[in-house]
């Protein structure tokens, strides 16, 4: 397409400025608007959960790429069945480990689903709002089995989903009109934030240490309340993260170290929840 010259462009200006501000989408969609975005992204979630009378939140966080234990353990089926037509392939035996891998990791699918269930059985009254609804980044994987936990026992959950390249789209056990289709990152973390009671953290990559370091940098600096963080996988968070080497190295305190909490059961991240609230 050659380029406009500057007479037809505003020409087209002109035309534009007719329509009404709120009617005019490249406008709205321009980078003068990001704060207009911004602040509507954080409104709608806001205003919906406020209709649906969600007064506090239990958050899951995890890898998008977990599986349930039926797929992990097709995905190594079908891994190994292609390895044995071709024994040598390199690439086939790495596909065989990482199956197998995921089949391992299928509990904490299964973890995370009891969790998310065992939670939301705690209060379903709506005389004054619901308490402790799981609220997930609203895709697959872990976040799935959140929102499929509150749905087994037919309570309500909330899905903050994120316009990402790959893997991210909206798991089906989302509740009807909690279901969010978010841009900003930060405004994602903000809603995940700001009614959450308590953190369950489980194994995941970049996303979910961005999500769990920032939520324990907002305890630690104070900026807001402490809640229990707790990380469902002890043998997996030792390993990723040597914890003791920022206290060595003098970039937390000792104390830091208490901010979270190891959790290898549904029923103990439970617990846990409950003798920090005294419930």
């Amino acid at each position: 397409m050659p380029d406009l010259d500057p007479a037809e462009i505003k020409k087209l200006n002109r035309k534009k400025s007719t329509l009404k501000a709120f009617e005019d989408l490249d406008f709205l969609n321009s980078d003068s608007c990001r704060a207009l975005r911004l602040e509507a992204e954080y409104l709608k979630p806001e205003v919906t959960m406020q209709d649906f009378r969600v007064e506090s939140t239990i958050v899951v966080f995890g890898s998008a790429r977990t599986l349930p234990t039926e797929a992990a353990e097709k995905k190594l089926a079908d891994a190994r069945s292609n390895l044995q037509k071709n024994p040598e392939d390199p690439e086939l035996q790495r596909q065989v480990r990482l199956a197998e891998t995921k089949q391992e990791e299928s509990k904490y699918y299964q973890m995370a689903r009891e969790f998310a269930g065992i939670v939301t059985t705690y209060d379903q009254n709506t005389t004054d709002g619901f308490q402790f609804v799981i609220i997930t980044g609203g895709g697959g994987g872990i976040m799935e089995a959140g929102n499929r936990g509150a749905a087994d026992m037919g309570g309500i959950s909330v899905g903050l989903n994120i316009s990402l390249p790959f893997e991210q789209h909206a798991n089906p056990y989302i509740t009807e009109g909690l279901n969010f289709n978010l841009h900003y990152f930060s405004i994602r973390k903000m809603h995940f934030m700001k009614r959450a009671k308590a953190l369950g953290c489980f194994p995941g990559g970049f996303g979910t240490m961005d999500e769990l370091f920032e939520a324990l940098t907002l305890v630690q600096t104070g900026i807001i309340d402490p809640i229990p963080i707790l990380l469902f996988g002890k043998e997996y968070w030792e390993k990723i993260i040597n914890w003791e080497i920022f206290v060595e190295r003098g970039y937390i305190c000792e104390k830091d170290l208490k901010l979270f909490k190891y959790c290898d059961s549904a029923w103990e991240g439970w617990n846990q929840i409950k003798q920090f609230y005294n419930i």
